[in-house]
């Protein structure tokens, strides 16, 4: 795929919700990767990984990405720049306000956090204003969550299973929920790199004396 093939993040997005499973952190890494310094977007991420009371993955994935990487707090405003990572053992929820919410409600598809319960409750809060991203995993969930997000007029990437080190997850999205693009996970990471940015602040030389 080339430059000019690539496709663009629709205009208006304001929310980015990307879930992954089996083989997350490395895809993980590459996408968020691609997001520019000064991006005025906001970016959920649920990735299943064992419940434990800490979680390391805004330190692992803050290295690779040119925004700050943080561990999601119940209640925060989902704030443009800023990528949030589900905090284990919750569910990580998007509230009409435009907040987080953490809840400890039962497991979705055996897994809290919930893909699904994300996608959902930011297509409920954002509609046409968020893209879901699908990639590697080895469940089914996040594909009713993605039709969700289609069905309020979001729109809908998925990693070509192809691609994916596990394909079942975006397998099940596809059949599903189907998707605006299909796209290797570099793909995406390219396409991501495109998203208009801030400027950034000049500051003038000081006058000579």
């Amino acid at each position: 795929m080339t430059a000019s093939t690539l496709p663009t993040v629709p205009a208006g997005v304001k929310l980015i919700c990307v879930g992954a499973s089996a083989g997350g952190v490395e895809a993980l890494g590459v996408l968020l990767g691609g997001l520019p310094a000064g991006c005025q977007v906001a970016v959920a991420v649920v990735l299943h990984i064992p419940p434990r009371h800490t979680s390391r993955l805004a330190e692992v994935f803050q290295p690779r990405c040119k925004l700050p990487v943080k561990e999601v707090e119940d209640k925060e405003p989902v704030l443009a720049g800023c990528v949030y990572v589900a905090a284990p053992a919750y569910h990580m929820l998007v509230e009409p306000d435009h907040s987080f919410s953490l809840s400890c409600d039962e497991p979705v598809n055996h897994s809290r956090p919930s893909i699904d319960l994300l996608f959902e409750s930011a297509a409920a809060a954002y509609g046409k204003q968020v893209l879901g991203i699908i990639l590697t995993g080895a469940s089914a969930d996040g594909a009713v969550g993605l039709a969700a997000i289609r069905e309020l007029g979001g729109a809908a990437w998925v990693q070509d299973p192809n691609d994916a080190r596990v394909p079942a997850m975006p397998a099940a999205a596809l059949a599903q929920a189907g998707a605006d693009h299909v796209l290797t996970v570099r793909n995406m990471a390219q396409a991501l790199s495109r998203l208009p940015a801030r400027p950034q602040s000049f500051q003038a030389d000081p006058p000579r004396q």
